[in-house]
């Protein structure tokens, strides 16, 4: 399901990019779309227990895009600090599917991409919605690991009899 929202997700960015779709019909549709396929994938999942985390911050992130109208706003302040200023000229065009800058009126402006990331060359802006999924992402992946490694250290019931 997670594979499928990204490919769902990353085409209608990729259209929206060539002119082919409008921002105004891609976001929506694209989120839409997501959180439709990601929340399928979490229900059926939900006894994992960091996917609450993940459960957490896509409410957070659904919660900012569609008050926005669909789009997930970009600070673009925090586009400077993370060294992103290329990015404010396609924001300012809207010629992005997915985000869309960030006014004084956005609704719910703090749930919106306002954290600054620079990390050694990787650079990004995030959401606190973000923050709780990668913590969700990271406990869901420890917690497997715990899980698989009790499984494989319960003793074998081998029946040797001929």
């Amino acid at each position: 399901m997670f594979v499928l929202a990204a490919l769902l997700e990353g085409g209608l960015a990729f259209a929206t990019s060539r002119n082919l779709v409008s921002p105004d019909i891609a976001g929506p549709l694209a989120k839409g779309g997501v959180l439709l396929l990601v929340g399928y994938g979490l229900w059926v999942n939900a006894h994992l227990r960091g996917l609450w985390f993940v459960i957490l911050g896509l409410l957070c992130n659904t919660l900012v895009i569609f008050a926005n109208g669909g789009h997930m706003p970009v600070s673009a302040l925090a586009l400077q600090q993370a060294g992103m200023d290329s990015a404010l000229d396609g924001l300012t065009r809207k010629a992005d599917a997915i985000h869309s800058l960030m006014t004084p009126t956005s609704p719910l402006w703090v749930l919106g991409d306002i954290i600054p990331v620079k990390i050694w060359r990787y650079r990004n802006v995030i959401s606190l919605g973000d923050i709780y999924l990668m913590i969700g992402v990271g406990l869901t992946l420890l917690e497997g690991s715990l899980r698989a490694k009790r499984k494989a250290e319960e003793p074998l019931d081998i029946d040797l009899r001929f």
